[in-house]
């Protein structure tokens, strides 16, 4: 079998699996939820791969943000560069052919004021 779809999900690198095995059924306990051991190894494992992803891009660990995918980022980013510039405009520009999850994000941010330019892709020649 030929596997296509690699933008909607991946197979897991042996070394992360092996690596979250733990977390998938003895340490499974919820990070949000640190007032027991389990939150609490949670929580570190949490911060421990937050240290280790910043590193690996020379930035600081509160600047990463774990989602649950493309979709939630997405929505997250756009949403929130909305929010902390719609003051100064309220003008977003995308194509027409962008990820579900951006039109989406667009079109419930025009209910709420922005303009969205849509523009059509042409052939290059």
């Amino acid at each position: 079998m030929i596997y296509l779809d690699y933008n909607a999900t991946t197979p897991v690198d042996s070394n992360v699996l092996q690596t979250m095995l733990p977390y998938f059924s003895e340490k499974f306990g919820n990070a949000a939820s640190a007032t027991h051991l389990f939150g609490l190894q949670a929580k570190d494992a949490v911060e421990y791969a937050r240290t280790q992803v910043a590193k690996s891009i020379n930035c600081e660990s509160q600047e990463i943000i774990f989602t649950s995918g493309a979709t939630e980022a997405i929505n997250i980013a756009i949403k929130g560069v909305y929010n902390l510039y719609f003051q100064k405009g309220n003008h977003i520009i995308t194509v027409e052919t962008e990820h579900k999850a951006v039109l989406d994000t667009c079109a419930f941010l025009e209910k709420k004021g922005a303009q969205v330019t849509y523009l059509k892709v042409d052939k290059m020649d």
